[in-house]
């Protein structure tokens, strides 16, 4: 069963917030379904989303997909802290993208949830995007049973009772949100592609990290990769007297690997499988991808390929970090 019921959770993660501080030094919604232009006038500096909706409703498998999208996530935090967290975060100087689960968790706090998103767009000059998670209530109720766990107010009475008031003190949020999902007939990775489509469109390409690590073969092959590459089978500079000491970091060794037509074939082929393969991976919900390049001894031959193929990635816009794990021995 789809994790969609959110965790009963404690007070809000201000600790993180401001650990986060310690280390940095859309109005308008539509009906679910359709098309919302996500974003607002916020300064680019600090993109904010207020991720609420209906308990069961998804917003744990959201805030999830934020997470691998480079947002700091807070999640049930009390509507009070809202304008503080955003300022704290925007103080911080080294956070760009930022969600706040704020929903009826809080229990009776929620109730100072609209005061405090006028405070904020107030303080920030301009409304915050809010992502409004909804489903109807049958597919509510069975999430509940299926997964057995309590709603937030289950002390208040019959849950289909229950899911009636929440519904209701939700409206308003509902009627400011950028964005408004109806979960009802959707799997977690659906959710989540949708949330790709209409909040991090755009980003995808960039958000997805692409981790290259040059390695070598006679130390053992990185337990962590996704994709192993063998390039002992390129002209090997170890056997030159004045490249042995040298690294594919350095001009005479990468001229002397990409020399040969055999290297360029090569890297011409498994880059253009690479590029083929990314998007397939993100469509199964991927948000990273750990290639490991090896030859015998992960100094000349891995690192010369691992740099190419570095430039190559960031030069195409993609989101790549290299690491020579042998290149010193």
């Amino acid at each position: 069963m789809p994790d969609y019921n959110e965790p009963a959770g404690s007070a809000a993660k201000e600790a993180v917030a401001k650990e986060a501080a310690v280390k940095g030094g859309a109005a308008g919604g539509s009906a679910a379904g359709g098309d919302i232009a996500a974003g607002t006038s916020q300064d680019e500096s600090l993109e904010t989303w207020i991720i609420t909706g209906l308990s069961g409703a998804g917003k744990t498998n959201a805030i999830r997909a934020f997470e691998d999208w480079d947002f700091l996530c807070i999640d049930n935090l009390p509507p009070a802290l809202l304008t503080e967290t955003v300022a704290m975060i925007r103080a911080a100087g080294t956070i760009s993208r930022l969600a706040l689960g704020v929903d009826i968790r809080s229990q009776a706090l929620f109730d100072g949830l609209m005061p405090a998103l006028a405070d904020l767009e107030k303080q920030e000059g301009s409304p915050p995007n809010i992502l409004f998670l909804d489903a109807d209530a049958q597919t509510l109720l069975q999430r509940f049973k299926e997964t057995r766990r309590r709603h937030p107010l289950s002390s208040e009475g019959e849950l289909v009772d229950i899911l009636r008031s929440e519904r209701a003190r939700l409206e308003v949020m509902r009627e400011k949100a950028s964005v408004i999902i109806d979960t009802s007939n959707l799997k977690p990775k659906d959710l989540v592609e949708i949330l790709e489509q209409r909040v991090n469109s755009g980003e995808r390409k960039y958000r997805f990290k692409i981790h290259i690590i040059s390695f070598g073969y006679k130390y053992g092959v990185p337990m962590d990769a996704d994709l192993l590459m063998d390039v002992r089978f390129l002209p090997n500079p170890h056997y030159i007297d004045e490249m042995r000491e040298l690294t594919g970091q350095d001009a005479p060794v990468r001229d002397y690997v990409m020399g040969y037509e055999v290297s360029h074939e090569f890297f011409r082929q498994f880059y253009s499988l690479l590029i083929y393969l990314i998007p397939k991976y993100t469509e199964e919900g991927k948000t990273s991808l750990v290639v490991g390049i090896g030859c015998t001894g992960g100094r000349h031959r891995s690192v010369a390929l691992a740099e190419k193929l570095h430039v190559s990635l960031i030069e195409a816009g993609y989101s790549a970090a290299i690491h020579h794990r042998d290149k010193g021995r």
